[in-house]
């Protein structure tokens, strides 16, 4: 047995203190069953923790009304979820990194299991904001997922395999909306937190028994904590005071005061982040890993897409529910989850689509027409009159995420070395969830400023909707060509190196591996760094 087969498929023997790096698989060692099976999982776990965020969305108006909040403050609920992830996620890939990945993806799945059934009896609006916090640790379970997903594909066959996680993640969405939306619509949301309880326990228990441990393994390798406090608190400062502006007034002391100490935090942050680097200690955002150009297009991009999304789904998800005098279509919760499918489904295949043909075409023109298409959508949105309108224009939209989504984080896998996977995924998953933590407290902020009355009753004006959606538009096009200065990792030249090779579908070792050095830019994957 091979040394990369001997420790991926042991559990039981610790290892030793060194960083373990084994090669990196190739067409004839890696495992293509095993691979598969790990995705597919993936997958299943994706789909549980977006049944309860597609529960929650479509039920927010319902949540307002029950704990009597107005729109701005109830975006709490979405903000500190995205906060905490953001805080979680380097300190939970670091830990992947050096604990092994099955190890703490286990454990982050039994917190986040603790935290929703916490969350349903939530008896007032400020427990429910301190739950949903503890909750925020699902946002680390993709990345290090992803990371393992990186690991058990040879390089040739990731774009194909990312594009599938992809696709399972609008899998998820399609299902997880209507399913978690009639639940909420029938039996209540906290029935909706209670019911994802034992499907998150058996997913566990599934890692524990289907899973293997990581080969690679960095247990000398200390975790920032104090770094990720710093980068938590400047968030929080921030969003409290874009989220909580209307109601304490705009220029009121407790306002700036709360956006003066978040942006003050980030300049301790940053002289802790210089100074923690030596041999045994890295940074919660590396910027070795940051300086590599792909890295930093990578995560430049997904900002902007996270905060274009989180903005595009407040919005639709108010618009449908709200009244007529509001621009909305005054939908109750089912129908409101419902009208969130079609942007799932578009997705969804589009997605499908990419993973297909990301290796020909490359990731660059997959990722800008990703963007282009993405703003042109939310454009189209801003000047929706009708509920078809808006549905058709959902699909424009969610083709254009999926297409960018789908693509752009192959300029990430394909470029950072297997053994700081972990970290790099995480710090991903940090840049992306800045964007959301932002983009959701921005509309709130919007729809709580423009206002109309109807029957003495207050309600967003259709103003606030229409700027929202500007607002996304010009990010995400604005964003999306930071991909420009990008190295290209796929294309048409590297595809005809690897065109010789059997898909997923096919066994492995029925055709023999590329030879020759990797592609210039890349880690020589045969012969990872040190």
């Amino acid at each position: 047995m091979s040394g990369v087969s001997a420790v991926a498929a042991s559990n039981g023997p610790s290892l030793p203190t060194a960083a373990v790096t084994p090669p990196a698989k190739t067409m004839e060692s890696f495992d293509r069953r095993y691979a598969n099976r790990v995705m597919l999982l993936l997958g299943a776990i994706v789909m549980t923790v977006l049944y309860v965020e597609g529960m929650l969305t479509p039920s927010l108006p319902t949540i307002q009304s029950d704990f009597h909040v107005d729109t701005a403050q109830v975006t709490l609920i979405i903000s500190a979820y995205a906060i905490s992830g953001v805080a979680l996620s380097p300190v939970v890939g670091k830990l992947a990194d050096i604990h092994g990945k099955r190890k703490i993806l286990m454990g982050t799945m039994l917190a986040y299991a603790a935290a929703v059934s916490v969350t349903g009896f939530s008896p007032n609006f400020t427990f429910m904001v301190a739950a949903r916090t503890i909750q925020g640790v699902g946002l680390t379970i993709l990345p290090v997922g992803m990371a393992l997903v990186r690991e058990e594909f040879p390089r040739e066959l990731v774009p194909r395999a990312q594009g599938l996680l992809s696709a399972l993640f609008g899998v998820g969405f399609a299902i997880s909306l209507p399913l978690g939306s009639w639940v909420s619509q029938n039996f209540g949301w906290r029935v909706t937190y209670h019911s994802a309880i034992p499907v998150v326990l058996l997913l566990t228990v599934a890692v524990f028994l289907m899973v293997r441990e990581s080969p690679y393994r960095r247990p000398d390798v200390k975790v920032d904590y104090v770094g990720a406090a710093f980068l938590g608190g400047a968030l929080a400062g921030v969003v409290a005071a874009l989220s909580q502006g209307q109601s304490w007034g705009w220029t009121s002391p407790l306002t700036l005061g709360f956006l003066i100490a978040g942006l003050a935090l980030l300049l301790p942050f940053l002289l802790w982040e210089s100074h923690w680097k030596h041999e045994r200690n890295e940074p919660i955002v590396d910027m070795r890993l940051l300086a590599e150009r792909n890295v930093a297009v990578t995560n430049v991009v997904l900002t902007v897409a996270g905060l274009g999304m989180y903005m595009a789904l407040f919005s639709l998800i108010y618009r449908f529910e709200f009244p007529s005098i509001s621009g909305g279509f005054n939908l109750d919760i089912l129908q409101a989850g419902l009208g969130i499918v079609p942007l799932a489904l578009a997705m969804l295949f589009v997605a499908l689509i990419a993973s297909f043909t990301v290796s020909r075409i490359g990731v660059k023109p997959l990722a800008l027409g990703g963007a282009a298409l993405t703003s042109l959508g939310f454009y189209l949105l801003s000047q929706a009159h009708t509920l078809v309108e808006c549905l058709g224009y959902e699909v424009v939209t969610g083709a254009g995420i999926a297409l960018l989504n789908a693509s752009i984080i192959n300029m990430l896998v394909l470029t950072v070395d297997p053994k700081d996977m972990g970290q790099a995924t995480a710090m991903n998953s940090v840049f992306r969830n800045v964007g959301g933590s932002v983009g959701a407290p921005i509309v709130g902020a919007l729809l709580a400023t423009y206002l109309v009355t109807q029957n003495g009753i207050v309600f967003p004006s259709p103003l606030g909707f229409q700027y929202a959606f500007w607002i996304a538009a010009a990010v995400t096009l604005v964003g999306g060509l930071a991909v420009l200065f990008g190295q290209e990792v796929l294309g048409p030249r590297r595809h005809a190196k690897f065109a010789h090779l059997p898909t997923l579908a096919r066994r492995p070792g029925s055709s023999s591996a590329p030879s020759g050095p990797s592609p210039p830019g890349l880690p020589a994957e045969a012969h990872p760094r040190s």
